[in-house]
């Protein structure tokens, strides 16, 4: 009886065990699987095998590209390519069966056959985007071990294996060829009543949706929406309850609601959705990376079953009026079209989160609010730095200088697609680029398309550049050149393409480089030679103007100037690039900051100029250069600032007030050096000081300074993770020697590996342990071990004191090949700009006055064309000088004070003119070119008629001829005219807008 009571007893502990783990909440985890990969050049066939002998091959961290450490070394055409095997070992947590289990890479470069235990997974071939695959039935159970394995091609000319095609975006111009895996991977495991990935090429899943409707800025509330795919994969009938969760910046729960209880049959798929209206909601914004995660929760009979967290942060846009609103405040676009590798030496895109962070952040440390990826979509690391940094995004598909069609057409939608659906939650994603070129308006519609089935709710425009006239693009934009609308949001989708690198202050500073000097071996992207490399060759004082200059058209058609606006543009780029480059050097060097993020004068130049959402709100002035040369040095000093004057002071003494150029410019001619300090004080009109810069004469290079930047976690030793270490000489106050060029030789010792960083010289000093500073100044990086401990990093240079800086790595826990420690994990967020200001961006400059009709001696029927708000239509006489002329009737008589206009050939074409109000003559002359639009003042007068009359035959000089990349007869005169360049008679008009001053 006895023994019965314990048998009885011992088989209810049993099953009262068996009862209470099978009711146990189950985990869903998502693994960092980044460690213990083994890495080897060739194509190997039996690579694949589980039993195959990878001892001698390669260890490596991911993400690791097999040809990395390539990256400027050599230029972008010339970066190996070829076949390639990366293999692991790995093994599943205990406890794990029976559940699901995703592999998931954030992307591979070019084309990759996957392997697990043998077994072809899959082929993944575009390049660019995150995929992923169900490797639930392959692999095996603790503690048994796993293998996988990918066979990897990165050629140039790779083609799809289903349809013979190459991929439009595999381009040795713009798309820097860092092959193999270059991004993230991860593992998932996951109950089998689970919320899907947003992995659509591969599992033909979508994810979880999370997005804001009803947004009140004001009243700080908004109606906060999580939708999730789940997919019932028992093989009985699950019912199930969803449950959200929100949790603001510091993990404080916010809003807790539910959806209606669901059952799914067994292999079926739906979507479920809660909502709830969320008040004190922080918008994220321009610079305020605020973000919550929202954690969506599957429950079985009260216990939860599944539960994803998504990090996301709400907003609210809006793209009409010319303008772009981000939580109702017009906001003109002021950044960078960036390559989209955002590349550094020697270890590529590669690179551990929180140096995504540093680089991005500069971005709007100078500023810039859109970032334009270019060509192929980015990496989820950079998309979801740019939601903490508060960096606004355009983001690309793939492709090349045109549009496509057939095969290459489906391969851009089908990542466009992919693209969406895997970053629709990330707010800073603003922009959806359809093209980098104009597309048809078939294929605009089948991009939106795509916009509307998977992200109807994300606030965000789709368009593509150019699609000036687009009836289906909801913004568009040229390169180079100056856009304005009263519609949709016109900004350049690249402008300034100028490049000089930092090393080069000016004429009188050491190396002494002669502006401009430097060929080039490089032909341009069209076939067209580099005739004249010399704006590829710039000094920083020329580079910087030139920013200047270029911003200024887009700074004077700001929101604010009239019914028809820019509203903005991005400078390419924004860090020198392992890509296409046209001057001395084998990389793009067009760069606010060189490869290490070091800036250059144009950095603080951006800073100044952008200092606001439209208009400046914080004024700011910069000396551009140094002051360290010698007596026998006079030269002009230039100043870039947001005040109305600015006066210059040598040692105290003022050398009057500058002369004033492009809004932002102002030039001290012929100032004589004198030791000690220049400073720059900026007044408004009425003698105000707003802001003021100083620079002061550093004295005899004395010293080596080291200064180490980690995350804000520390150096982790996980084999990927880099320490960056600026490197300065200094004089005996610590000041910078800013002419300083001295080799510097360095030492390492300890858990790391060195990277070094770049200047100019042999191999660009790529891995070198020899590196110069330049103006004093440079940057090198090494690399954690999988151990961690002490690391010291030393520098010498005969003649400076030496310098010693330690680090101290951070153990990195990983277990099977599997690591709990995600990338990214406990970023922080930037907020430095608060939240978005209350204020209007903007005061109104001028009214427009409208036209009425018009009338013309010939081609009367087209008139119309040169008002019509629609920049590829033109007004054009009939090429006799005696029939260029147009009047317009006002829609009521007004003094207008100015007109600007957009005349066709506005680079190359100068139209002798004279203006008539009601009959009196208010301007004579010539127009001066331009790279858009022209305003010309006129003699104030009350009329309701403005004639426009040629007055003698048109002149033709290209007047910036040093822009090579596009044809100005092909390309400028409406409908590639190219006779229209020897016409002697023409007046042509694409757009005119009045204007008269405000009333008071």
């Amino acid at each position: 009886m006895i023994t019965n009571l314990k048998q009885f007893f011992c088989t209810s502990l049993v099953l009262f065990f068996c009862f209470s783990v099978t009711a146990q909440e189950f985990d869903r985890k998502k693994y960092n699987f980044n460690s213990d990969w083994k890495l080897k050049s060739g194509d190997l066939a039996q690579a694949k095998e589980t039993d195959f002998n990878d001892k001698n091959w390669q260890s490596v961290t991911l993400p690791f590209a097999f040809n990395q450490n390539e990256a400027f070394k050599k230029d972008i055409t010339q970066l190996t390519t070829g076949i390639v095997w990366y293999r692991k070992k790995f093994k599943l947590p205990e406890g794990i069966t029976d559940k699901k289990v995703f592999i998931e890479f954030e992307g591979v470069r070019q084309g990759g056959t996957i392997y697990v235990n043998g077994q072809k997974v899959g082929l993944h071939e575009n390049g660019v985007m995150a995929f992923g695959y169900d490797i639930s039935g392959l692999v095996k159970p603790y503690p048994a071990e796993n293998t996988i394995a990918l066979r990897i091609d990165n050629d140039w000319k790779y083609k799809e294996q289903e349809t013979g095609s190459t991929f439009q975006w595999n381009n040795n111009n713009f798309n820097a060829n860092y092959g193999g895996i270059p991004k993230n991977v991860y593992l998932h495991v996951t109950d089998k009543l689970y919320q899907t990935l947003p992995l659509y090429s591969t599992l033909k899943t979508i994810g979880t949706y999370v997005y804001a409707s009803n947004i009140n800025i004001a009243q700080k509330t908004a109606i906060i929406t999580a939708e999730t795919q789940v997919k019932n994969e028992f093989p009985a009938t699950k019912t199930f309850s969803y449950e959200v969760q929100v949790f603001d910046l510091e993990n404080k729960k916010v809003a807790d609601f539910s959806g209606q209880k669901t059952t799914l049959n067994p292999g079926e798929t739906k979507i479920v959705k809660a909502s709830k209206e969320l008040d004190n909601l922080h918008f994220w914004s321009w610079g305020y990376g605020y973000l919550y995660t929202v954690k969506t929760i599957l429950k079985v009979d009260g216990k939860i079953v599944d539960e994803v967290a998504t990090k996301t942060g709400f907003r609210k846009t809006a793209f009409a009026n010319g303008e772009v609103v981000l939580n109702d405040r017009v906001i003109q676009m002021k950044g960078y079209a960036q390559r989209t590798s955002n590349e550094w030496p020697a270890v590529g895109m590669s690179v551990p989160a929180w140096m995504s962070d540093f680089s991005n952040r500069m971005m709007v440390e100078s500023n810039g609010n859109l970032v334009r990826w270019m060509h192929v979509t980015p990496w989820k690391q950079d998309v979801e730095s740019c939601d903490r940094v508060g960096m606004l995004q355009a983001m690309p598909a793939g492709d090349a200088e045109k549009d496509a069609k057939g095969i290459q057409w489906n391969q851009r939608v089908n990542l466009m697609r992919d693209a969406i659906i895997y970053n629709r939650n990330n707010p800073s994603i603003i922009f959806y680029e359809s093209g980098n070129e104009v597309i048809s308006e078939p294929h605009m519609h089948e991009m939106k398309s795509l916009r509307d089935t998977y992200d109807p709710h994300g606030g965000r425009a789709i368009g593509s550049r150019e699609m000036l006239d687009s009836q289906e693009a909801e913004y568009g934009g040229e390169m180079l050149y100056i856009n304005k609308s009263a519609r949709k949001p016109l900004w350049a989708t690249e402008y300034s393409r100028d490049e000089g690198l930092r090393k080069y202050w000016d004429e009188f500073s050491p190396p002494f480089h002669k502006e401009g000097t430097g060929g080039t071996n490089h032909s341009n992207v069209n076939g067209s030679k580099v005739a004249d490399a010399s704006p590829y060759n710039h000094n920083q004082d020329m580079h910087a103007i030139e920013n200047i200059t270029r911003w200024y058209d887009y700074y004077i058609e700001r929101p604010g100037t009239g019914k028809r606006v820019s509203s903005g543009g991005v400078n390419i780029i924004f860090s020198d690039s392992n890509t296409h480059f046209r001057g001395a050097e084998n990389y793009r060097r067009s760069g606010e900051v060189d490869p290490m993020r070091i800036p250059k004068d144009g950095f603080f130049a951006h800073q100044v100029m952008w200092d606001g959402w439209v208009d400046i709100e914080k004024y700011r002035t910069h000396i551009i250069g140094h002051w360290n040369y010698t007596d026998a040095v006079t030269k002009n000093i230039y100043v870039v600032s947001s005040g109305d004057k600015v006066e210059l002071f040598v040692n105290g003494k003022s050398k009057g007030f500058g002369t004033q150029s492009k809004q932002f410019l102002f030039t001290f001619e012929n100032i004589h050096w004198e030791s000690g300090a220049v400073k720059a004080v900026s007044y408004d009109t009425n003698g105000k000081v707003l802001s003021e810069d100083e620079k002061t004469t550093s004295g005899t290079p004395f010293a080596i300074k080291l200064t180490p930047h980690t995350s804000a976690e520390g150096l982790v030793a996980n084999g990927n993770d880099i320490a960056l270490i600026d490197v300065e000489v200094v004089d005996k106050k610590g000041n910078r020697c800013v002419l300083d060029n001295s080799l510097i030789e360095f030492s390492l010792d300890g858990n790391a590996t060195w990277l070094g960083g770049i200047a100019q010289g042999p191999d660009n000093y790529i891995l070198s342990q020899k590196l110069p500073v330049e103006n004093g100044v440079n940057r090198v990086m090494v690399r954690s071990t999988l151990k961690a401990g002490e690391i010291s990093i030393s520098a010498k240079f005969k003649g400076l004191q030496s310098a010693n800086v330690k680090l101290k790595s951070k153990p990195f826990v990983s277990k099977n090949g599997l690591a709990e420690q995600l990338p990214g994990d406990n970023m922080p967020s930037y907020l430095e700009k608060g939240p978005t200001p209350k204020t209007p961006s903007y005061t109104i400059k001028r009214t427009p006055v409208f036209v009425r009709y018009a009338t013309a001696a010939s081609n009367q029927n087209d008139v119309y064309k040169s008002y019509d708000d629609n920049e590829l239509t033109e007004w054009a006489n009939d090429g006799k000088s005696n029939s260029g002329k147009i009047t317009y009737t006002l829609a009521k008589p007004a003094v207008v004070n100015e007109i600007v206009v957009k005349f066709t050939g506005w680079r190359s074409k100068s139209y002798p003119i004279r203006i008539l109000a009601d009959g009196k003559e208010v301007y004579r002359g010539n127009t001066e070119q331009s790279l858009g639009y022209i305003t010309i003042p006129l003699k104030p007068e009350l009329a309701g008629e403005i004639t426009i009359e040629l007055t003698g035959t048109n002149s033709e000089k290209d007047a910036f001829d040093a822009i090579v990349e596009v044809d100005p007869n092909k390309e400028l005169d409406l409908f590639k005219d190219k006779s229209a360049a020897n016409a002697k008679g023409q007046l042509r008009i694409v757009e005119i807008e009045f204007y008269k001053k405000n009333e008071n």
